[in-house]
């Protein structure tokens, strides 16, 4: 049988906020699952962590929690048999194991937008500056680049500027594009984004960034709330109309300058016209998508995880020239990766206990 794994978000403790819960025991509750408490040892007082957690628990969401696993441990596991045996006195749980740090983690695409801007760019020969919008999504689209090794990405965050010099200025999607546009100007990243193309820097835009590249955006149905137009950059000359109309499928084409193959999912709501799309920037199934300026610098299209197409990758990030490595299949090094946990948990957890508290909730 299959199972589904649902994670909680923040901590199942956090009774003062118990009565609005839908990320933890709230949505265990609701769903009569099982439940397994995971302690982070990396962040220190995993000890009160997981027994504190339990003493907290009500009487129903102790009889569903069966038990816990430390993660991240580093160095000699049986120095933390002592722990395990406090663990177990003082909160009856059973332990499902120790869970040694995984050196590897490194290599897999973050897991919400708090890991992405917590990462310290790394040093590379070509430089992507992406501005962190107030209501950033689909960051996703950047873990290609983040696994490229002559790569590197700064994530621009509110009060910063963006800084001058770099080869590419990546726009990202977001869940409300009027309220991030007017995000951009209150940063002041519209006046540095438009100075970054006209010293010769390239432009990129994916989905509610390659609506911001255009003259105007309009949202007359309040969709995001109010109804209202904005201003977008101008740097492309298209307008872009929010419709209640959300567009969601996976799509397979090509670039249409290179030919190169490209793969991804188009998740948003509103239409693009204008003359610019004369000269699209994919050519998909569905039809023609984004557009391309005159010169080439300045570009976007409506397709998520684009850079997870290596040959577009290779081709977008080889224009630079500069390069001394590159990634071949960014798809195949998260497949091995996510192997070699596999084998890292199959050998310090006990999956078989865990596999059988999830027969149990069938």
């Amino acid at each position: 049988p299959y199972f589904v794994l649902i994670e909680g978000a923040g901590s199942p403790a956090e009774v003062n906020l118990r009565a609005h819960d839908i990320a933890n025991m709230g949505f265990a509750e609701a769903a009569d699952v099982p439940v397994i408490l995971v302690g982070d040892i990396d962040r220190g007082g995993v000890i009160a962590q997981v027994a504190g957690t339990h003493l907290l628990l009500s009487e129903t969401e102790k009889a569903r929690t069966k038990g816990y696993l430390i993660n991240k441990f580093r160095g000699d596991l049986s120095l933390f048999d002592d722990g395990i045996r406090i663990i177990d006195k003082t909160s009856g749980l059973k332990s499902f194991g120790v869970l040694p740090y995984f050196a590897d983690a490194h290599r897999l695409p973050p897991e919400d937008a708090f890991s992405l801007t917590a990462r310290a760019p790394r040093e590379g020969k070509i430089r992507f500056a992406v501005p962190v919008f107030s209501r950033i999504a689909n960051f996703d689209d950047l873990d290609p680049l983040l696994a490229e090794p002559d790569v590197s990405v700064q994530m621009v965050r509110a009060g910063e500027a963006i800084p001058a010099g770099v080869n590419v200025i990546l726009l990202p999607g977001s869940k409300a594009t009027l309220a991030d546009m007017d995000f951009i100007r209150e940063q002041g990243w519209d006046i540095d984004i438009k100075a970054h193309v006209r010293q010769g820097g390239t432009l990129i835009g994916l989905c509610a960034g390659y609506q911001m590249l255009g003259r105007e955006l309009s949202d007359p149905g309040g969709i995001e709330g109010s109804a209202r137009t904005v201003e977008g950059l101008g740097l492309l000359d298209l307008t872009t109309v929010l419709t209640d109309d959300k567009k969601l499928v996976e799509e397979t084409g090509t670039e249409h300058l290179t030919g190169a193959p490209v793969r991804g999912y188009h998740m948003h709501v509103g239409r693009t016209e204008g003359p610019a799309l004369k000269k699209p920037f994919l050519d998909l199934p569905s039809g023609p998508d984004g557009a391309i300026s005159k010169g080439g610098r300045v570009m976007g299209g409506y397709l998520h995880g684009l850079f997870a197409s290596d040959e577009f990758r290779n081709n977008f990030i080889n224009r630079f020239k500069l390069r001394k490595e590159r990634l071949e299949n960014f798809e195949g090094l998260v497949e091995e990766t996510l192997d070699k946990l596999a084998d890292h948990m199959e050998k310090h957890l006990d999956l078989d206990a865990m596999l059988e508290v999830a027969r149990g909730a069938i």
